[in-house]
């Protein structure tokens, strides 16, 4: 189980300015083994307590916060995206390089976050489907977010299988149909989020 982030974990931005760029190195290394690109434009950041308490000391330096109230409101936000037992959490970043194709692309992507478009295929079949964190899109004003929380509730068969078979992380949206195989390192290092 991971463990929970706590206001005793988040050191003042003085000292944090100290330490910063040897943990600016680490959380980089940690995430290139825990991003999946899928297509051209999807890549998927599977959080862990690492990398979300290092979101947390950024936002605090960037922002200033020194009160423990507000310490404790970016604990509680970065908090609520700790993969849970059983489950993987990730951040999805829609990537548009060209500003001119924002707008254009992120239309296109509109309804992958229902929750039918994205999902872990471990074994060559077994489906995990990705549940998006609500707020992120309007399709009545067809405003859509480049960033996206999804989690991935695994049973306890496709945890089994996840430590041996193939796993796939798969888009199936009109915008977006492909499926990148997870790297031995990525699924070994996404195994300890689900407690294996």
């Amino acid at each position: 189980m991971t463990a929970q982030i706590r206001l005793g974990d988040v050191i003042n931005f003085f000292e944090y300015e100290k330490v910063r760029e040897d943990r600016r190195r680490r959380v980089i290394a940690l995430k290139e083994k825990r991003r999946v690109a899928v297509g051209p434009y999807l890549s998927f950041v599977f959080e862990n307590r690492a990398t979300l308490l290092f979101q947390i000391q950024e936002m605090c330096r960037a922002e200033r916060i020194i009160d423990d109230a507000r310490v404790q409101e970016e604990i509680d936000v970065y908090s609520a995206l700790l993969p849970r037992p059983g489950e993987l959490s990730a951040t999805l970043f829609i990537e548009i390089a060209d500003k001119d194709q924002i707008k254009p692309v992120l239309d296109r992507f509109m309804g992958i976050d229902t929750g039918r478009h994205v999902w872990i295929e471990v074994a060559g079949g077994l489906r995990v489907p990705g549940v998006f964190e609500a707020g992120h899109s309007d399709e009545e004003k067809g405003k859509l977010a480049a960033v996206h929380f999804v989690r991935f509730a695994f049973s306890d068969e496709a945890i089994g299988a996840f430590r041996t078979a193939a796993v796939d992380l798969v888009t199936d949206h009109p915008a977006a149909r492909a499926r990148t195989r997870l790297s031995d390192e990525t699924r070994a290092e996404l195994l300890t989020d689900l407690g294996s």
